[in-house]
């Protein structure tokens, strides 16, 4: 098993992360998240610890420094520049390609809030590499563009009672040309504070990862991520 705060290089600057991985992993989760939030999110770390659960390694990763987290708190100026949170979580998915433990497993991105959107835009500049996304109360519509070049199945958790964010979601589908589906938990508000609301995000979460990072459903656990043909042809979908 890994255990250890990791350092992930991105341009001129390096970003502090949480790298979690079980014995005998079926792939690892790359988690974006949302506006003013960090990687100490206890909501992201519960489903993290879900994820972990599952067989799933996991890379909590805060997408700004300190500084910039001040400047954002003060200004605001970063929490919506998904350009730049998608080029940092695309430096740590290339990062994870080349870290001893990991190296070689498929890759899933979970992004909360203006993460989803960023997460979004990663996976189709790394089709080769990203494998599933899941978005928890996410802005899908803030990837714009991106969106039809995303190969990779995309699962939208969205709260029922999330009104304004579930006709986002309904509305940026459309624009998903992958395989794509949206589940939302009835009577959940954005941030799935309601008692089981962040739990079944968790089993959504890993049902959906396990089942397109090649890990498959209980009966073939343990068995190993998608070769290298399987993906040569997912980065050509």
């Amino acid at each position: 098993m890994i255990s250890e705060t990791v350092r992930v290089p991105s341009g001129d600057v390096a970003l502090t992360g949480d790298l979690v991985v079980p014995d005998r992993p079926r792939g690892v989760i790359l988690f974006a998240h949302g506006s003013g939030s960090s990687r100490l999110s206890h909501r992201n770390r519960a489903v993290a610890a879900g994820l972990r659960r599952a067989g799933l390694g996991t890379l909590l990763l805060d997408l700004l420094t300190e500084d910039e987290e001040r400047e954002d708190a003060a200004t605001g100026r970063h929490r919506f520049d998904v350009v730049l949170l998608a080029r940092r979580l695309v430096d740590a998915v290339d990062w994870l390609a080349g870290r001893p433990g990991v190296a070689g497993l498929p890759v899933g991105l979970f992004g909360a809030s203006t993460g989803a959107a960023a997460a979004l835009i990663a996976a189709g500049q790394r089709p080769e590499r990203v494998f599933a996304v899941v978005s928890r109360g996410g802005r899908p519509d803030l990837a714009g563009d991106a969106l039809p070049t995303v190969h990779a199945p995309v699962l939208l958790v969205v709260g029922g009672a999330d009104d304004a964010v579930l006709g986002l979601n309904r509305e940026a589908e459309q624009r998903l040309t992958a395989h794509h589906r949206i589940h939302v938990v009835p009577g959940a508000t954005h941030l799935f504070p309601e008692p089981g609301a962040l739990a079944e995000v968790a089993e959504t979460a890993a049902d959906w990862f396990r089942a397109h990072l090649g890990g498959g459903t209980d009966d073939t656990a343990g068995s190993p991520g998608p070769t290298a043909a399987q993906a040569t042809r997912h980065a050509g979908k």
